[in-house]
């Protein structure tokens, strides 16, 4: 996905979760403190590296794979 090219996954990073451009920031870290109450700015603010645009594109991806649907296969 074009909309999600700050969204990074390698097995050497943080054990392959979804993480912030390669960093050591997951996208669950970062929808955490959202969820926690935080505002974007002050994750900002505790994550001086990071972006709106890499918090925006974080809640999409966190949006975007509370939507996928497991098929389970007859057999599988």
């Amino acid at each position: 996905m074009d909309q999600l090219s700050r969204i990074t996954r390698k097995p050497d990073v943080m054990g392959g979760k979804a993480c912030i451009r390669g960093m050591r920031v997951t996208v669950g870290m970062i929808v955490a403190q959202i969820g926690a109450g935080h505002t974007v700015e002050e994750v900002l603010t505790d994550y001086p590296y990071l972006e709106r645009e890499d918090i925006m594109q974080a809640l999409r991806y966190a949006a975007w794979r509370a939507e996928e649907r497991e098929i389970v296969l007859a057999g599988a």
